[in-house]
């Protein structure tokens, strides 16, 4: 049964992105995903992101903002995504964990890494395997600011961030 919304954060830190590698278990599938999942009530949404950037990354955040309310693909495990512009407060990111022993007998958070907002063709290749989270990447990174200066057919190739 569909979960009815996954809060996920987008956490930010030098013009870098930080995913996390999911591993499952059965079938040694991997993929990347924004750190998320589900709310536990009573906690608001800005909670439930807290919490889970903290069990997913071990890092404390701060929520900015709601970025984007998606439907989720067809075949994902919730209804709608929200993601969240997140702060680093305090800690250093590394592979967390899941305490829901349903998803902690289905995968383990294998990897954390950074990807550079500025240059999408060093993170693409990376996420063959995560077409939905490269879609999602690229939305985030347009609504950061971050554009492709020189498109083909002009000079250089350089990527920048718009000023605010």
């Amino acid at each position: 049964m569909k979960q009815t919304i996954r809060y996920q954060g987008a956490i930010l830190r030098d013009d870098h992105i930080l995913l996390i590698r999911h591993r499952e278990h059965a079938s040694g599938l991997s993929y990347w995903i924004f750190p998320g999942g589900k709310r536990e009530l009573p906690e608001t949404e800005e909670a439930c992101v807290q919490r889970e950037m903290l069990e997913e990354t071990h890092l404390v955040v701060r929520v900015d903002h709601l970025m984007l309310d998606d439907v989720d693909i067809p075949l994902g495990s919730y209804k709608r995504l929200k993601t969240y512009l997140c702060e680093i407060v305090s800690g250093e990111a590394r592979p967390g964990f899941e305490p829901e022993v349903e998803a902690a007998q289905t995968y383990a958070i294998a990897e954390v890494s950074w990807f550079d907002l500025r240059d999408s063709a060093q993170w693409e290749a990376r996420l063959e395997n995560s077409l939905f989270t490269l879609t999602l990447l690229q939305r985030v990174r347009a609504i950061l600011g971050y554009s492709v200066e020189n498109m083909p057919g002009h000079e250089g190739t350089g990527i920048t961030k718009r000023a605010p």
